[in-house]
């Protein structure tokens, strides 16, 4: 079989790995210059670093140096990444610096017909191709979402710029300038720092507050000890609740509520959010709401000494000129000079190289991918999904659900009836919907059921870690390389399944 792979991040480059190992033919396509998705060059901004310790960020076969720091930085992920490429082979199967324009699967069903070219040549030829299976990895984070500024076409006349923040690369484009940064999240709060380094006045501007969990609690506990292990995801209500989670949830939920409320008493006083204005509403187990961001080091310093100002419940209603000069006015009329504004609101989650019928059949009416295991189309043949299952530990996550794929893919899996895949799908998303205020970017984000997700893959298989395993992973951080041998255990397993097929044949 032939296979075509649209994007080169974590989950384009395992999925390619691991069906080059089972013996498949790859292309993977690459807009960007070099690999790494999120982590390119062309997408990093200055101080992007990750969210998880280098311990329980990466594949299961290849862990980060160790001369990495405990969080790496942007650019030392995408140097792992081109190691990755390097370590198992993959650079004679990438296409970089190419764009694919559309994916149409043929009316016999038969096979899909690629057409790419080189990215930004629209004079070049257009190359098609036909391929037996098609893996969509082009990532949940892959097309920033400005919002539709008011009156944005005079602010860029009078020289204002508007900018996602995987667009901002340059500090020195700040130094003596006014710049507000919209949003809350881990990368607008991440670029607020640089910024605020170089900028004359650095304002973020805060729809919403969230919740934020220092790196080390009380600066002693690395958070990788709350949150990244299953007793941490547990504290947090599942669709399906087992085993231990049946009493948390039920006879110990005092305990549970608790001990959460005291971690975020302790983050509260330890980031100084009541003197700073800035305890955001709800409880402190809203903080897996949608996602959970880490408080960037030295962010709320800032904000105590006046860097960097916070207007929290807040938005842009319109960007402006105010006395010959770039500005912006918030909802509560204040007006801000604005030189540059700074978006880091969010990404819209769509595949762009497919028509509106093949998105059609994709998605639920409100625009929600249905996937099975967030991996398999229900109406779509010889298609599947790559990283369209985002959690804490993504590396993995995407890993796994590629050995899912290639394992489906050698006749190793029985999948349920369409009937009983949308039924599951269409209980999740309503579950999701209600438990994230309908933030779960359309059904791609898991976050914090990361584990839940890879055991659901790994059980359909019948290659699930091992218990004594899993009892060590709810009080210590999940370790990739535990799961190190699953892809060849995988392969060996599928083979007898191939084997039945050919002596059939």
């Amino acid at each position: 079989m032939r296979i075509a792979i649209v994007g080169a991040g974590f989950a384009g480059l395992s999925a390619a790995k691991v069906l080059r190992q089972s013996g498949f033919d790859v292309t993977v396509f690459e807009r960007a210059p070099d690999v790494g998705g999120v982590w390119s060059r062309t997408r990093r901004y200055p101080g992007l670093c990750t969210q998880n310790n280098k311990g329980t960020y990466h594949f299961s076969d290849l862990p980060m140096p160790a001369r990495y720091p405990q969080w790496p930085t942007g650019e030392q992920v995408q140097q792992y990444l081109e190691s990755y490429v390097d370590t198992f082979g993959l650079s004679g199967v990438l296409r970089l610096d190419t764009e694919v324009l559309s994916a149409e699967l043929l009316d016999d069903e038969s096979a899909w017909l690629l057409a790419s070219r080189p990215t930004g040549r629209e004079d070049d030829a257009v190359t098609w191709e036909r391929y037996d299976h098609l893996v969509v990895a082009n990532g949940i984070f892959s097309d920033p979402l400005i919002p539709p500024f008011e009156g944005r076409a005079e602010f860029t006349a009078a020289g204002g710029r508007v900018l996602a923040t995987g667009e901002f690369h340059d500090v020195e484009a700040v130094r003596g300038k006014n710049v507000l940064v919209v949003g809350y999240g881990k990368s607008s709060c991440d670029v607020a720092i640089p910024v605020s380094d170089a900028a004359a006045q650095t304002h973020v501007v805060a729809r919403e507050l969230l919740w934020k969990m220092p790196r080390k609690l009380g600066g002693a506990v690395n958070y990788k000890y709350l949150l990244l292990t299953r007793m941490g995801e547990a504290l947090f209500r599942y669709l399906n609740l087992k085993g231990f989670e049946r009493f948390l949830h039920g006879p110990g939920n005092g305990v549970r509520r608790r001990l959460l409320d005291s971690v975020g008493s302790v983050a509260t006083r330890q980031l100084r959010l009541r003197e700073l204005g800035l305890v955001p509403r709800g409880a402190f187990q809203d903080i897996a709401r949608s996602t959970v961001s880490l408080a960037t080091d030295g962010f709320y310093e800032r904000v105590a000494d006046g860097r960097i100002v916070v207007h929290r419940d807040q938005t842009i209603t319109q960007l402006l000129v105010d006395d010959g000069r770039p500005a912006a006015r918030l909802a509560d009329g204040t007006v801000l000079p604005a030189d540059l504004v700074i978006c880091g609101t969010g990404f819209r989650q769509h595949v762009p190289f497919f028509d509106e019928a093949t998105n059609a059949r994709l998605q639920d009416g409100a625009g929600n991918f249905m996937l099975h295991r967030q991996i398999l189309p229900i109406d779509v043949p010889r298609l599947t999904f790559a990283g369209y299952n985002s959690s804490f530990f993504s590396p993995l996550s995407a890993e796994m659900a590629a050995v899912w794929t290639v394992a489906c893919l050698r006749g190793g899996i029985t999948v349920p009836s369409r009937d009983q895949m949308r039924e599951e799908i269409r209980a999740r998303l309503e579950w999701m919907t209600e438990r994230t205020n309908g933030r779960h970017a359309r059904g791609t984000n898991i976050i914090p059921f990361s584990m839940h997700n890879i055991d659901e893959v790994l059980d359909d298989l019948g290659l699930n870690v091992g218990r004594l395993t899993r009892v060590r992973q709810w009080l210590l951080p999940v370790s990739p390389r535990s799961y190190r041998n699953v892809t060849a255990r995988m392969i060996r397993r599928t083979a007898t399944t191939l084997d039945q097929r050919a002596s059939v044949r």
